[in-house]
C-alpha cells in the first residue's frame, strides 16, 4: 500500500531519542517546520511528543520546549522522573531512567484504528512489537532514526520491522533549525518568562 495525500496520519516523537539523534548530526529539529512537512503528506490528526522531566529541578531547560510544542498544535505527554535515575548507555549516552515506551504504545494502539500512517520518531528496539501489532491492525509504518552515525542511532530490528525507514539526516533540508534563525525565535520564547525590568531598553533603571 503505497502512501496517499487523503492518509489519515499521526506522528509519535521519542523526544529524547529524536533530539540526540539530531545532536549526533549535528543539527536542531525546527518543530514548527516537522508539523508542516507532515500536514503536506496527508490529514494529520495528531503529533504526540513524549519526554520525562527530572522532578525537583527549579528550571528545566526543556520545559520551553514544551510549553512551546503545548500551543502550537503538539500533545505532549510528559512524565516525571528522578535526577538519580540518570545513566549512561552501552554507547556512551547519557540517557534518563524515565522512558515513555508505556504510555507511547498505549496512545499509538488506541489510535490505530483511526489513521493509516503511523510516523515513529526513535530507534529504540523496544519498540519493535508496538510496531509488529500496530502494523497488524493494517497500519503503514514509518521508522526515522539514522544509520549515519556510529553506533547507528537505531536498533536493526525496528528497521527491518517498519514499512518504511527513513534517515533523518535525508530530513535535514526540511526539519533542520536555521542556524541564522536561532537567536530571534529564542528571543520571543523566552521573552515572555523574563522578569519585567530585564525587558526594560538600556539606560532605563528599573528601581527609579
Amino acid at each position: 500500500m503505497s502512501p496517499s495525500s487523503s492518509d489519515k496520519i499521526a506522528l509519535f516523537i521519542d523526544g529524547a531519542n529524536l533530539y540526540a539523534t539530531a545532536k549526533t548530526l549535528g543539527f536542531d529539529i525546527d518543530y514548527k517546520r516537522l508539523l508542516n512537512e507532515f500536514k503536506s503528506r496527508g490529514t494529520l490528526l495528531r503529533a504526540f511528543y513524549y519526554t520525562a522531566i527530572i522532578e525537583d529541578q527549579e528550571y528545566s531547560s526543556i520545559r520551553p520546549l514544551i510549553d512551546w510544542l503545548d500551543y502550537n498544535g503538539y500533545t505532549v505527554v510528559t512524565k516525571a522522573t528522578k535526577a538519580t535515575k540518570e545513566f549512561i548507555d552501552a554507547s556512551g549516552r547519557r540517557k534518563v531512567k524515565g522512558n515513555m515506551d508505556i504510555e507511547l504504545a498505549v496512545d499509538a494502539m488506541e489510535l490505530a484504528g483511526h489513521i493509516d500512517q503511523m510516523v515513529l520518531f526513535s530507534g529504540d528496539g523496544d519498540f519493535r512489537s508496538l510496531v509488529e501489532a500496530v502494523q497488524r491492525r493494517g497500519v503503514r509504518v514509518t521508522v526515522i532514526s539514522t544509520i549515519a552515525s556510529q553506533p547507528p542511532m537505531i536498533a536493526d530490528e525496528l528497521r527491518r520491522q517498519a514499512d518504511v525507514f527513513t534517515d533523518l539526516v535525508e530530513l535535514q533540508s526540511k526539519l533542520g533549525r536555521d542556524p541564522s534563525e536561532r537567536p530571534a525565535p529564542r528571543d520571543r520564547e523566552t521573552r515572555g518568562h523574563m522578569p519585567k525590568f530585564l525587558r526594560e531598553p538600556k539606560g532605563n533603571d528599573p528601581h527609579d
